[in-house]
């Protein structure tokens, strides 16, 4: 998938309202979904989160993080973080747009933003955080019949998504939001894997 076509696609279905109704004791928190286009294909940018970590140890995740009392949005609190965790740059960073709220069971509520970063943007993972930073190609996991999903009725979730990819398992927050930003850009596959069930 390119540039040009995942911007037709998301562009083309509207907007998302990015707040949903939740619960006021969640803590707000916001990560960047970022698009990196090498040889004409976009690649999306994923960390594997540090074993020592209080949060989510070790998960596959995007860069991002709770909000904190100097961030005056929650695209600065993204930012901030992607810079501390994976040296990304603010100016090399062009939003695309925002997807809904996603809650999480360590009670917060993440924000995430999609974003392009600049193909010359050099990144470098802190250790103290981020185990590994890697590259998956943005259509392979956004195609809805490599999701799993598990039913989960508890929180605020109905079911939990599972993608695997090589030898990586994307769950969790992580997997909710690739599945939401798949229903957005190919809703005519979330309508098809539908009528299957």
């Amino acid at each position: 998938m390119t540039r040009d076509e995942f911007l037709r696609r998301f562009q083309l279905h509207g907007s998302l309202e990015p707040q949903r109704p939740l619960p006021k004791r969640l803590r707000p928190a916001a990560v960047l979904v970022p698009l990196w286009e090498r040889d004409g294909e976009l690649q999306l940018v994923l960390t594997q989160r540090s074993s020592h970590l209080r949060h989510h140890a070790g998960q596959i995740s995007f860069p991002g993080g709770r909000q904190e009392p100097q961030d005056t949005t929650l695209f600065a609190t993204a930012l901030r973080e992607a810079e501390e965790e994976i040296g990304l740059s603010p100016t090399a960073v062009e939003p695309v747009g925002v997807l809904r709220d996603h809650p999480v069971i360590s009670n917060f509520c993440i924000r995430p933003y999609v974003v392009f970063i600049h193909p010359q943007q050099p990144l470098r993972a802190d250790p103290n955080e981020v185990a590994e930073l890697f590259t998956v190609p943005l259509a392979q996991v956004l195609h809805q019949r490599q999701h799993f999903a598990y039913r989960l009725e508890r929180f605020h979730y109905d079911k939990v998504y599972f993608i695997p990819y090589q030898q990586r398992n994307i769950w969790g927050a992580t997997a909710g939001i690739l599945r939401e930003l798949a229903d957005h850009v190919y809703p005519e596959w979330q309508r098809f894997y539908r009528s299957l069930n």
